[in-house]
């Protein structure tokens, strides 16, 4: 659905918890020239449109098209995998070191507690980079 430039100002300067004087005070504009922008009665100066996409943190496509584009947020069930296999990716090099893990059954390795230290370290790299991956 598309909505008016106004609208959308108004949305994401709210989301950001911003007042319309604080707008103002970043664009160097009036408080008034954002209450009319909001209400639709003018729109920016072209100029500004750059500064009040990167303020709002939206794109000028998305402020001049009037569609603004859902930002993916990680989902719970995708939190909590992250977070279980971090903590099982800890657990089991924990317990490698300490040896107290010794999966030699169907392993036909050299050393198995130094290839579960390696499964170990790989769960945990997979782990952080999924995390950043969802910019926690």
């Amino acid at each position: 659905m598309n909505q008016s430039m106004g609208t959308i100002i108004s949305d994401a300067r709210k989301s950001k918890n911003m007042t319309q004087a604080e707008l103002a005070e970043v664009l160097h504009v009036t408080d008034k020239a954002v209450s009319k922008w909001e209400r639709n009665i003018c729109c920016p100066d072209i100029t500004l449109i750059p500064e009040i996409a990167k303020t709002l943190d939206i794109s000028i496509e998305e402020l001049l098209s009037g569609k603004i584009q859902q930002k993916n947020k990680p989902g719970l069930l995708k939190l909590v995998i992250t977070a279980v296999s971090f903590a099982m990716g800890i657990a089991v090099f924990i317990l490698t070191v300490l040896e107290k893990l010794n999966l030699t059954n169907g392993l036909a390795v050299p050393n198995p507690t130094d290839m579960m230290g390696m499964l170990a370290l790989g769960v945990i790299l997979l782990a952080f980079l999924h995390l950043q991956e969802i910019n926690l």
